[in-house]
């Protein structure tokens, strides 16, 4: 106000002016107190539910792991048709657990979540361990079966010579001693080849590929579970694994594969074209960059169904970094890919 006319101003009216200023700022003041009680007591709340609900998964999680321990150790001295029965729904309730644990991320802490995929691992080994023990493969006869025509389990194209001759990885084979192969398959110990897999013979099953060099791998299918060991220089293309992936040592390669959780370990220089339905986790790894998973095939939609993933639920851009801890600080071991950078196009080996 002009300080002329504030001068000339009734003093009544001034004051009631002054008075109804002050009155504006206390409520305001007061309303600006509630919301901040109102903030606290839902934050408060929400802090008590989410130690309920992470209460509740502990015990409930805990109830299903023992469980599940339970069946697979009275496997010891049963028939084989017990094993198989107790197996099966050993592996049925991991899997359901493994669901669980993907539903109850959001309040989970990185203690609960590692703590339970740790266990999970254990229980997926347990499993398969007690499966090669009790439920060996029969020793290979000659003229038991004859290999489908259109089955593929050899390299596309003609592998380098070298001293030492690559080998495929497959449980309907057995060891030089012959001894039953492990319900593991999948390919090792090879150099500069093009590989595939057909669903017929990686679907629902454990994929092992190990020691691979500038190779390029098809793996068309729903396997589950996916090992990656000791891989350079290569382009390797899964279709959707229905349990975990886990890479190890791996480097200069790029890998697309949907899963339900993906553990990465000792991984440099690498691209991962990802649907996880989980987290994905790294540890001892650098020069790792993700994408949303783009590759595609005739079956990829059935075997999406075989698997059971959901796929609208994807977190390729969720990393949780084990060896950076920096809390509101981005890792510096792993990066979205830019979207001019990534692969759209993807070539056929067939």
């Amino acid at each position: 106000m002009d300080p002329v006319a504030e001068a000339s101003e009734d003093p009544g009216v001034t004051m009631e002016r002054n008075a109804a200023q002050t009155m504006e700022r206390l409520q305001k003041r007061h309303q600006t107190m509630k919301e901040d009680v109102q903030r606290r007591k839902e934050a408060k709340e929400s802090q008590s539910v989410a130690e309920e609900d992470s209460g509740y998964f502990r015990n409930a999680f805990r109830t299903e792991q023992e469980a599940i321990e339970m069946l697979v150790s009275s496997c010891a001295g049963a028939d084989r048709a017990t094993v198989i029965q107790k197996l099966e729904e050993a592996t049925d309730k991991t899997h359901r657990l493994q669901k669980f644990l993907n539903d109850s991320i959001p309040f989970l802490t990185q203690y609960d979540l590692r703590k339970a995929q740790t266990a999970l691992q254990k229980l997926q080994a347990s499993i398969s361990e007690t499966r090669e023990e009790r439920l060996p493969k029969k020793k290979f006869a000659f003229g038991v079966r004859s290999k489908a025509p259109n089955q593929v389990s050899a390299p596309v194209s003609t592998p380098t010579t070298s001293a030492d001759a690559p080998a495929a990885v497959d449980s309907g084979k057995t060891n030089p001693n012959g001894a039953a192969a492990s319900e593991q398959c999948g390919f090792s110990n090879m150099d500069k080849v093009s590989l595939i897999k057909t669903a017929e013979e990686i679907q629902k099953r454990d994929m092992l590929l190990t020691h691979l060099t500038n190779c390029r791998v098809r793996l068309l299918g729903s396997p589950s579970t996916l090992h990656l060991k000791h891989i350079d220089g290569c382009e390797i293309l899964c279709g959707p694994v229905s349990g975990s992936v886990f890479v190890d040592h791996c480097r200069n390669s790029t890998l697309a594969f949907p899963c339900q959780q993906l553990r990465t370990h000792n991984t440099t220089n690498t691209q991962v074209y990802l649907h996880v339905t989980s987290r994905a986790i790294i540890e001892d790894c650098r020069g790792v960059s993700v994408a949303p998973f783009s590759w595609t095939y005739p079956t990829l939609e059935e075997d999406f169904i075989t698997s059971g993933l959901d796929r609208d639920r994807n977190n390729w851009s969720q990393v949780d970094d084990f060896n950076w801890l920096a809390a509101g600080t981005p890792s510096p071991n792993w990066t979205v890919l830019p979207e001019a950078d990534r692969k759209t196009n993807w070539d056929s080996l067939e």
